[in-house]
């Protein structure tokens, strides 16, 4: 049994900076354009109008089971931008929201616009369909980062409130019910509410929703839908994550995004109890994703019947699902358990989902989005302004507004798991220490850390080696510095008596490479993607017109580059070489015939995947025929 570590935390969001670079630049549209533009859209749509129990349009759609998170959602990234940007209008537009939320909270504590407005007799009837404890978990969430944004208390008491009728209705005591989420997500928000207010009463929730799930018989969702006057659909509950109780499952199953939030909240509990059944199940949920269902552009969730996994190597491409929010929640999930165990394989996953599924889910413009991110396109699947279920949208602005407690942990070490151009102020060992990182990352693998703890002392400095890193150079203060002596589990951990001053060299060997699926990936059999470092590649009919994109071939012994674009796509590296394409003038009418086309060699040019459907519509790809 692999141990979880006594004392690794992520950082907080104000302690680190992004300054210019990849991520200095997406963070800045983040906040200049993304918030405002995903506000407006709250309005425009009627999600704002909702809370007001006076409006009465005539749209029998204008409210929604579920708006309620897509406005916690923004608030909780509107709050996490606040803690390190002022923004008096951004400030006005957050107190607005959360006084209007306020208006609607009943005497007994409960806060839902749609069933305290549209049908308040059905309150805590159907958990399983109904998004109630949900939403109530995007407000927890929202209502913490507001906290800690602005140091006041009246939002998070509002949802303490809503907290507490939640824990006076559900759980084993006589008169309650023994119910838990259809969609879960209000575990680890009440976990974020246990470590806010110190009140044990929200991990004891959070525990039980956890420990309640797949209980039977007799199965809860079988007995609110008889109460109701239903039949009751009966097994499968796969689609829940409801089949069994947690510590008995061992494979990633139904909607993917629930399964994302459960898992994360899994992991939470597991490491506050040091409960070893629920980290054992976590592991082995981990292994079957990272192994079994992960697609290579870090997104998970191949079906769009059900959002949801199906069978393990079930990895399609132009049919994929691999919603947004899926990767976001695999982020999530990744975290927990890199701050659990300091092993750089959950950092890996982060990193890949980071970069490539959730990346791919925003426009460069900040203001387009993808819900659905296929591996493969015709050329007709592209960005929205928004959705009628935006359950993404926000879900991106609130992670990329949160992007350094990924990027930094603290505690017993200083901990760097993400490159990027600024640095962090950390807790260590009872004393702070600053960082000040200067890369190019993710374009170039060299990484300058200059180290300052204001004086000489003794602490551990633990550098990410990533994954797909075969070869890695390290000097400190001047001296070269054997990786592979100083290496464990994916960290090269420099325990020293540091100077300020003191500057770490690290440089990763970064080539274009090509990347194979198992075997057992039967739609990616005979075929490659492209990497370099932690970017997949796809092809763009804008810059490969050699439509169907599927006729393109890449010989075994093609030479692949990498190219500075600085003109394009908001400036990024390509990857370019010569493929074979194959010729369709001498087939006429003919559909088969017993020769094979003549070939014909071409430059092909590839981008990041996460900057496609920035151009001219046409088609993607991102497995190439290899040859």
């Amino acid at each position: 049994m692999v141990h979880p570590l006594e004392d690794m935390r992520p950082a907080a969001v104000t302690a680190s900076r992004f300054e210019q670079g990849f991520w200095g630049a997406r963070l800045d549209t983040n906040r200049q354009r993304t918030l405002p533009s995903q506000h407006a859209q709250l309005a425009a749509t009627g999600r704002i109008a909702a809370l007001d129990p006076d409006h009465r349009p005539d749209d029998p759609r204008a409210r929604h089971i579920f708006y309620d998170s897509d406005l916690a959602k923004w608030l909780e990234a509107a709050c996490y931008s606040l803690s390190v940007h002022a923004d008096a209008v951004l400030a006005r537009q957050v107190e607005e929201l959360i006084a209007a939320f306020g208006r609607l909270q009943r005497a007994d504590g409960y806060l839902n616009s749609w069933f305290n407005i549209v049908c308040p007799e059905k309150r805590w009837r159907n958990l399983r369909d109904e998004h109630e404890l949900y939403c109530a978990g995007h407000l927890m969430e929202a209502a913490v980062a507001h906290q800690q944004a602005t140091g006041q208390g009246h939002f998070l008491a509002m949802l303490c409130r809503y907290a507490d009728h939640i824990a006076a209705v559900f759980g084993r005591a006589p008169g309650q019910r023994r119910g838990y989420p259809g969609h879960e997500e209000i575990e680890l928000a009440l976990y974020k509410l246990y470590r806010a207010t110190g009140q044990t009463r929200y991990l004891d929730l959070s525990r039980y929703f956890i420990d309640e799930r797949g209980q039977s018989p007799p199965h809860y969702y079988d007995v609110e839908a008889r109460a109701r006057g239903e039949e009751p659909r009966g097994a499968p509950y796969d689609y829940c994550q409801a089949q069994a109780p947690v510590r008995a499952q061992d494979r990633a199953v139904g909607h993917a995004v629930r399964a994302m939030y459960l898992y994360s909240g899994m992991a939470d509990i597991a490491r506050h109890d040091a409960d070893e059944g629920l980290l054992q199940a976590g592991l082995r949920l981990w292994e079957n994703v990272v192994h079994r269902q992960l697609y290579v552009t870090g997104s998970v969730g191949a079906s769009g019947q059900g959002e949801r996994f199906t069978t393990d190597y079930d990895l399609p491409e132009e049919t994929a699902y691999c919603e947004t929010c899926a990767a976001i929640g695999l982020v999530f999930w990744a975290q927990r358990l890199l701050n659990m165990y300091g092993e750089g394989r959950f950092a890996d996953v982060m990193e890949r989902a980071l970069y490539n599924g959730v990346l791919a889910g925003v426009s460069l413009s900040g203001d387009r989005y993808f819900y659905v991110n296929p591996l493969a396109s015709r050329g007709d699947h592209h960005r929205q302004e928004w959705f009628g279920c935006a359950c993404c949208p926000p879900n991106i602005a609130r992670l990329l507004a949160s992007l350094g407690t990924y990027a930094y942990s603290e505690g017993q070490a200083a901990w760097v798991h993400l490159y990027a151009a600024g640095g962090a102020e950390l807790e260590v060992e009872g004393g702070t220490v600053r960082l000040d990182v200067a890369t190019e990352y993710p374009w170039e693998g060299a990484v300058a850390i200059r180290v300052d703890p204001g004086r000489a002392r003794e602490f551990a400095l633990c550098l990410r080696l990533p994954g797909w890193c075969r070869q890695a150079g390290l000097r400190v203060a001047g001296e070269e510095v054997p990786v592979e002596r100083v290496t464990r589990d994916g960290y090269a951990r420099l325990r020293r008596t540091w100077q300020p001053g003191d500057l770490v060299e690290l440089e990763l060997a970064m080539p274009v490479e090509r990347v194979w699926a198992h075997p057992a990936v039967r739609m990616a059999n005979g075929k490659v993607a492209l990497q370099r470092g932690p970017l997949v590649y796809c092809l763009e009919e804008a810059d490969n017109p050699f439509v169907p994109l599927a006729r393109l071939a890449l010989p075994a012994s093609a030479e692949l580059r990498r190219v500075r674009r600085p003109d394009l796509l908001g400036g990024v590296d390509t990857i370019e070489g010569e493929a074979l394409v194959a010729e369709v003038a001498d087939w006429q009418e003919t559909l088969y015939r017993t020769r094979p086309a003549r070939t014909q060699a071409v430059r092909i040019a590839a981008v990041p995947y996460c900057a496609w459907d920035n151009r001219a519509p046409g088609q993607m790809l991102v497995w190439l025929r290899s040859l």
